[in-house]
């Protein structure tokens, strides 16, 4: 066993387990992407620490046990699409195409979607597709999805990414309108009306371009 397989043992057994995360199919998932690959190089020797690793430019990989909570929530069938907004260096995923049948991956920053591209072409995976783009537009040519997963928080889902979910489908996002704590949010679309719920709360930064919107205080 080498450290990095102790580690990802560790990260099942003390960060996982412990916080709710009992679904055997995410918890293999975790058991078998190897996240190291997913990190830059200097960052592999903590890329199981249970915290929110910084790839640059206010980019962060999310604490594993919020990307795990967060795919327990979604609930996804082995027939699934999934987008994944925000995707970074692809280790999200690289988690959901373990569970769905196919993944798109939406990126913003180059210099992340070819650590992502990389990571993958190592790992094998060859059922995710990287797209380059605005994250705030999602990916409209391979909508609808029948997951949206978001790598990183938000202050609100705009509809422009509602309206690319799926009848049924479901969207989780870590929502933070500007207060202390973000909230993961799961979000259900059935036919023209949404439903919401809180799973837990989670300090997971902010993606750029979804930050709240200045509030102006007239004097």
């Amino acid at each position: 066993m080498t450290l990095f397989d102790a580690a990802r043992s560790h990260m099942l057994e003390s960060q996982l387990r412990p916080n709710k995360v009992t679904d055997d199919r995410v918890l293999s998932a975790f058991a078998s992407i190897r996240r190291e690959l997913f990190v830059p190089e200097h960052l592999r020797q903590v890329a199981y620490i249970d915290e929110d690793l910084p790839l640059g430019d206010g980019r962060y990989l999310m604490e594993p046990m919020v990307a795990a909570r967060l795919l327990q929530a979604a609930a996804i069938d082995r027939t699934d699409t999934a987008l994944i907004v925000g995707a970074g260096t692809g280790y999200e995923a690289a988690l959901t195409a373990a569970l769905a049948r196919n993944v798109l991956a939406l990126e913003e920053a180059p210099e992340l979607a070819r650590l992502a591209r990389a990571a993958l072409v190592e790992h094998a995976i060859a059922s995710v597709s990287i797209a380059e783009g605005p994250l705030h537009e999602g990916y409209r040519p391979r909508a609808p999805y029948d997951v949206i997963l978001f790598g990183g928080a938000v202050a609100e889902v705009s509809p422009e990414l509602v309206v690319q979910l799926a009848d049924g489908g479901r969207l989780l996002a870590v929502v933070n309108p500007g207060n202390a704590i973000g909230r993961a949010t799961l979000t259900i679309r059935t036919g023209g009306l949404l439903a919401h719920r809180v799973i837990f709360d989670a300090a997971t930064p902010l993606l750029p371009g979804f930050a709240p919107k200045p509030v102006f205080v007239f004097c």
